[in-house]
């Protein structure tokens, strides 16, 4: 395994990452929207054709129905919780591997780069889960033809009104189950392919965009292959009506699979795989060259 540069600076992973969390923004929510609305549209009537028939099926539309700005409808609300929440992962996962070191020049295996990047999903949790849940909410609205909500902040004071800090927070235990695992797969794979791609005698600090860009990328496939079962889950919970499944992600599990089959939890497989590559590999040039710009203002931090 090639070495990493040291020392490992959690503070500066900070943010780093919120920069990266913006660019990733900016590149896959066109088709995070797509995504969200292949997984949660209506089961179609006997005899009846399918809202959206396919992922290119769901663009045209929305870029018709709606233009350039549907295809971003939704974006304020993890625009407003990317920067923090993307600076907390990188955060939690310089800090996962700076307690896995007994020394500052200690090199971490694989595994212990899967428990960093877990600890990092679980550190994020806390700003994703409210965020996802309005993003999800204002995404499928707009197909369903009713405007409930008139942005992000309107969306959040009427699911506090209606339930409480509960309501804000519905979809927490699946956002978790999404994210533990799929941050350690995510984290550890960059590093993994960051290493492999490390020219003989080269430290990885000194990798070309394009190789960042190809680790980042394939990191971010890796991510939701992961990912994606929980996530169709957590969707469909999140923009359910209140009390439609009372024993939470058990029963959104048993309709899915009594009602469309085990190929329902990959709902949406194209359009986030096609997302994967370009936003992951934003994210991580944007954290590498903002990480950078950090060692060059201020190396000893």
């Amino acid at each position: 395994m090639a070495k990493q540069p040291q020392p490992i600076s959690p503070l500066k992973n900070f943010f780093a990452g919120g920069f990266g969390g913006v660019c990733l923004v900016f590149v896959g929510h066109p088709l995070d929207t797509i995504k969200v609305r292949l997984q949660t549209q209506p089961k179609p009537q006997p005899g009846q054709a399918p809202l959206y028939s396919g992922t290119f099926d769901c663009f045209r539309k929305t870029l018709v129905g709606e233009g350039v700005r549907g295809l971003y409808r939704g974006m304020a609300a993890p625009i407003i919780g990317v920067t923090p929440m993307y600076a907390v992962c990188f955060f939690g996962f310089g800090l996962g591997k700076r307690l896995q070191q007994r020394k500052p020049d200690d090199v971490l295996t694989y595994p212990q780069l899967f428990a960093a990047g877990m600890l990092s999903g679980v550190f994020t949790t806390v700003i994703m889960a409210p965020g996802e849940r309005i993003k999800c909410l204002l995404q499928i609205q707009a197909a369903t033809g009713e405007t409930k909500y008139s942005g992000s902040l309107d969306c959040a004071k009427q699911l506090y009104r209606e339930a409480g800090i509960r309501g804000v927070y519905k979809g927490t235990v699946l956002t978790l189950m999404r994210d533990v695992p799929a941050s350690g797969m995510y984290f550890m794979t960059y590093e993994w392919l960051k290493n492999i791609l490390t020219p003989e005698g080269k430290s990885v600090s000194d990798l070309s965009v394009p190789r960042i860009l190809c680790a980042g990328g394939l990191a971010g496939i890796f991510n939701w292959v992961v990912a994606i079962p929980p996530d169709v889950l957590k969707s469909r919970f999140q923009t359910a009506p209140e009390g439609k499944y009372p024993n939470g992600f058990r029963d959104v599990l048993r309709e899915l699979i009594r009602e469309e089959g085990v190929a329902s939890l990959y709902k949406g497989f194209t359009a986030v795989m096609i997302r994967a590559f370009p936003a992951n590999a934003a994210c991580f040039l944007g954290f590498e060259i903002a990480m950078k710009f950090l060692n060059w203002v201020a190396p000893g931090v």
